[in-house]
């Protein structure tokens, strides 16, 4: 039987590097655990964590394709954060200028939830637990 222990990470990439390091960082609050330029593929790799725990790498290529469509495309769909105050959540993105959708609550489970975009327009979502 496999033995499945945890995610290890997300990797996303990104068209403009700074913009989406400061939106991981700054507006979301990841923490860098290391920063790194591959010169072989003109990329960047950026390791992020959540409360200490390694989650994300961000990685920059020169013209990456764009998402065909949001957010039925096909594979992922979306990254969702828990988070315990949704309202207060919400309140942080706007003062970032990042727009959230209206509330949605899970008809399984009666949890509230939104979806904004990163800067490249990939669906996230704030869970409320």
């Amino acid at each position: 039987m496999l033995n499945l222990s945890a995610v290890h990470h997300i990797a996303l990439i990104c068209s403009d590097y700074e913009t989406s390091k400061r939106f991981y960082t700054e507006v979301l609050g990841l923490t860098i655990l290391g920063e790194y330029f591959r010169a072989e593929r003109n990329s960047y790799k950026l390791d992020l964590a959540l409360n200490g725990h390694y989650i994300v790498e961000l990685f920059s290529f020169p013209n990456p394709p764009r998402r065909p469509s949001r957010p039925e495309a096909l594979g992922l769909r979306h990254l969702a954060f828990a988070v315990p105050d949704l309202d207060a959540a919400i309140a942080h993105l706007n003062e970032k200028g990042v727009l959230t959708e209206p509330i949605r609550v899970d008809e399984h489970s009666g949890r509230r939830f939104t979806f904004f975009p990163d800067p490249d327009d990939l669906p996230l979502e704030f869970y409320e637990l």
